[in-house]
């Protein structure tokens, strides 16, 4: 798979997390370590976008130490935990004071060098593609993101983490489904607001609430 170091245009993080979500499919995440890098490609997202979204951590304009992030301009990463145990990355998008994020739910690796620097980061037998990074504490795991990395500029080349160029999600299958796993927000559970590459090993999980996506 060609692997591309163009970054990802400053205006691309502009786009309401609704309309980023499909577009980031495709695209190319870039982990930075001491032994090199790791690129992988994202197969998976989620739209968590402004204060109207129950599912969101903005929901209703909160604005907490963790959210803060949120409401900057995008361009970044928001990294928090959950259940106390697994890191989620999300890109952060939208203009200042308008909470938007897009939550990277699988990532393919684009090499079999970059699989087995995944595998290792794992610390466990790999028995499917999914099992390696379908799921966002799974792709965190094998590409070593954790908090400290919250804030990070995904704009920047040669930076810890960041995103450059992959495919024209205009040219790939994307099936749209609700997301998974927020049955607390209400009316806003069943907005088919994930967004996965059809057919792809690498997606966590197969919907059976799921239609195909079309851009308008």
């Amino acid at each position: 798979m060609n692997i591309n170091n163009q970054p990802l245009p400053r205006t691309f993080y502009e786009y309401p997390a609704l309309e980023a979500a499909p577009r980031l499919l495709g695209q190319h995440l870039i982990r930075r370590t001491e032994a090199g890098d790791i690129a992988c490609r994202i197969v998976e997202t989620e739209s968590y976008g402004g204060i109207e979204d129950k599912g969101s951590h903005a929901y209703g304009g909160r604005r907490t130490a963790r959210t803060e992030i949120m409401f900057n301009s995008g361009g970044a990463a928001y990294v928090y935990l959950i259940y106390g145990m697994h890191y989620c990355l999300n890109v952060v998008t939208a203009e200042q004071d308008n909470p938007q994020a897009v939550l990277i739910r699988a990532v393919e690796p684009l090499t079999l060098h970059d699989a087995e620097c995944m595998a290792a980061n794992r610390k466990l037998k790999i028995k499917k593609p999914s099992d390696l990074s379908g799921g966002p504490g799974k792709l965190c795991r094998a590409l070593r993101i954790d908090k400290s990395l919250n804030g990070s500029p995904l704009s920047a080349p040669g930076g810890a983490l960041w995103l450059a160029q992959g495919e024209d999600p205009l040219g790939l299958n994307i099936i749209q489904s609700p997301r998974i796993n927020i049955q607390y927000a209400e009316e806003y559970a069943y907005k088919l607001w994930r967004f996965y590459i059809k057919d792809n090993p690498y997606v966590s999980i197969k919907d059976k609430v799921e239609q195909v996506f079309t851009w308008t």
